[in-house]
């Protein structure tokens, strides 16, 4: 049959996806996101942004009384963000969502908002595709770092594994600062022994209400830390940096439309929806993100 254009939300009684629904998949998406959550977020517009990003601090110095002043440059760079679209197609049965509504909305909204944030990390980190797979569209990413440290994996050195990566940084040249840390989940089982050197726990977590959240929250030596399972990959198992040097953006909201009549590909195979009696929704972003300073990261990566 031949493919017809997709219906809108208007066509479909509201329980399908209200808009608040929809509203809230860009909220999820952002706190899913180890990377929305570590680095600073910018206005950012269809055309993209520029904004100033310093390179090179001041410096001041005491004169004496009708000295003369001390000059001093402050190196500032022109960074350019550009907005790069991301989208995704969740399909289920007709009969789920006539069945129970409210529990289809909700379940699209958390598949939806898992996808955008893992297709972001995944660019933002390594320049790989959602799927990780190919590459991401952005023109850097947080892995081109020179600087890494090999982490064994075992508690009991962790601590010194950890201070060696800080002090590729603040000891380096030009000396760069440490503001956080991003560790995969499966770098885990490494801090459940690992102490510093008063014997407190490495990894400090924050104390959780209920259930822990799908980014795990806490403190490695006096400074933020994310822990994920979109943060690894390969070898890389973790990074420590100057979060500053790095932002990210969004135009607008999330665009959405419903369709029970397009044709999707499944599995590789062309499937209609009408023939299968299938509801397809399509979600669409546009997403920014641009790194000032590659150099102000350290991998931690396993033999």
């Amino acid at each position: 049959m031949a493919i017809t254009a997709a219906k809108q939300l208007k066509d479909f009684d509201k329980n399908f996806l209200p808009p608040e629904q929809a509203a809230s998949i860009f909220d999820d998406a952002v706190k899913g996101s180890v990377a929305m959550q570590m680095f600073q977020r910018q206005e950012l517009g269809p055309a993209g942004v520029s904004f100033p990003i310093l390179t090179n601090k001041p410096t001041a110095n005491w004169v004496a009384e009708a000295g003369k002043k001390p000059t001093t440059q402050a190196d500032v760079g022109i960074v350019t963000m550009k907005p790069q679209k991301i989208a995704a197609i969740a399909v289920m049965s007709q009969e789920v969502v006539r069945a129970n509504p409210a529990d289809y909305a909700q379940t699209l909204r958390t598949h939806l908002a898992d996808a955008f944030a893992v297709a972001f990390d995944l660019a933002v980190f390594h320049n790989k595709g959602g799927d990780g797979t190919g590459t991401g569209p952005f023109d850097h990413h947080v892995a081109e770092t020179t600087k890494s440290v090999e982490v064994s994996g075992d508690g009991t050195k962790l601590y010194d594994e950890l201070v060696q990566a800080i002090t590729l940084n603040v000891k380096g040249t030009p000396k760069k600062k440490v503001t956080g840390w991003a560790f995969d989940t499966g770098f885990e089982p490494a801090f459940l022994d690992a102490k510093d050197n008063n014997g407190r726990p490495l990894f400090a977590e924050a104390h959780y209400q209920d259930l822990a959240p799908v980014i795990r929250y806490g403190s490695v030596l006096g400074r933020i830390s994310r822990m994920h399972e979109n943060v690894g990959n390969d070898k890389t198992v973790g990074f420590a940096g100057d979060w500053t040097k790095g932002a990210w953006g969004a135009v607008g909201g999330i665009e959405y439309d419903i369709s029970t009549e397009a044709t999707v590909t499944i599995g590789g195979q062309l499937v209609s929806l009408y023939e299968n009696n299938l509801v397809a929704l399509r979600a669409e972003a546009e997403f920014g993100f641009v790194l000032a300073d590659k150099e102000a990261f350290v991998k931690l990566v396993t033999k």
